[in-house]
């Protein structure tokens, strides 16, 4: 259910900016939309594990104000890091 570091190395490697880039915007957004999505597969078959579900709720959140940091400071950069991870429409 955690990211292994081989994972987390490939999605910083996909999504940084830089050579030495691992905490930017767009790392971030990709490494919490991961962990949202291992969350949401854990509730599947644990339904009723509202611990972690308050857990899921403040990824969430915390990748939304990401987002609309991103959003503000550079909306080409937004739109590009929505179409790489599907998260709209």
């Amino acid at each position: 259910m955690t990211l292994t570091a081989e994972e987390k190395r490939s999605l910083v490697e996909k999504f940084q900016t830089h050579e030495k880039d691992c905490g930017s915007a767009e790392v971030q957004i990709a490494l919490l939309t991961k962990r949202i999505g291992d969350l949401t597969e854990h509730f599947r078959t644990h339904s009723k594990d509202h611990h972690s579900r308050r857990g899921l709720m403040k990824l969430v959140g915390q990748r939304r104000r990401l987002l609309n940091y991103l959003n503000r400071k550079d909306p080409e950069r937004y739109k590009k890091i929505i179409g790489d991870l599907n998260l709209r429409k």
